[in-house]
């Protein structure tokens, strides 16, 4: 059963569930090869169930085992619980993109909306078992795997050995890829997480992240425009702030 409430009541009674067909319109769009049989993407819609999710609101896949999720607009967290007052954000998620939460073993797991969204959910036994025989949707799988460790490891490696400078750089530069736009030779961020999510994210406290950004801010590396813009006026500035390996650059 996958339950929607409120935050911070992860394991709360209660919730909804909609099964609308745009969501998973919008994710075979994008992961589902064009020329797919009739009869196997209705098999795969019949799998996806789709979740409206407000603001603070969260998702918990309690029982329900490994999942495959896609969002299909706005932002979320995905978040460990290793007890009942600890908690630990493990990714943000932004539109269009395709993420794993591992079924319960060591700790539970839960997606919490960051704005307002829609994400539409698989059993990964079922989805992989259906898409076996599909060669571009394992692909597609592959390559979204491959991109995930990629980032596991970038934070492993911040987290592990990076000073609390070069963890903001390279979360911004992380961004940037993602959801990043240029304009006028910049590129502007609107960040959907708080600074609360970006310190328990980095590892870092809250009062750190804000004079990290405020000393970004007072180089001329970044300006920042509210509660959540950010413009990044020097890239390889900022590059060059997160530790990166020259060679690797």
């Amino acid at each position: 059963m996958i339950w929607v409430k409120e935050a911070p009541a992860y394991r709360g009674e209660g919730g909804f569930m909609i099964t609308p067909a745009e969501p998973f319109q919008r994710f075979a769009n994008r992961i589902l090869p064009a020329n797919l049989s009739d009869t196997v993407y209705f098999r795969f819609q019949s799998l996806g169930r789709s979740s409206q999710l407000a603001k603070t609101h969260s998702l918990d896949f309690a029982g329900a085992g490994q999942q495959i999720v896609f969002v299909v607009d706005g932002a979320i967290k995905l978040v460990a619980h290793a007890s009942e007052t600890r908690d630990q954000i493990v990714a943000f998620q932004f539109a269009g993109e395709v993420f794993t939460v591992p079924g319960p073993d060591n700790y539970s797991y839960s997606v919490s909306a960051l704005k307002d969204c829609d994400v539409l959910a698989f059993d990964s036994a079922e989805f992989l078992r259906l898409a076996s025989s599909e060669a571009g949707v394992l692909h597609h799988l592959l390559e979204n795997t491959t991109l995930s460790l990629r980032r596991c490891r970038e934070k492993t490696i911040a987290l592990g050995r990076k000073t609390a400078g070069e963890r903001i750089a390279v979360f911004l530069i992380g961004m940037a890829e993602r959801i990043g736009v240029e304009q006028d030779g910049r590129l502007v961020l609107e960040l959907p997480m708080s600074r609360r999510d970006i310190s328990d994210s980095l590892g870092l406290t809250i009062e750190t992240v804000s004079r990290q950004l405020s000393k970004l801010r007072d180089d001329g590396v970044i300006e920042t425009v509210g509660r959540s813009g950010v413009i990044l006026n020097a890239v390889e500035s900022l590059r060059d702030r997160a530790g990166f390996l020259r060679e690797a650059a």
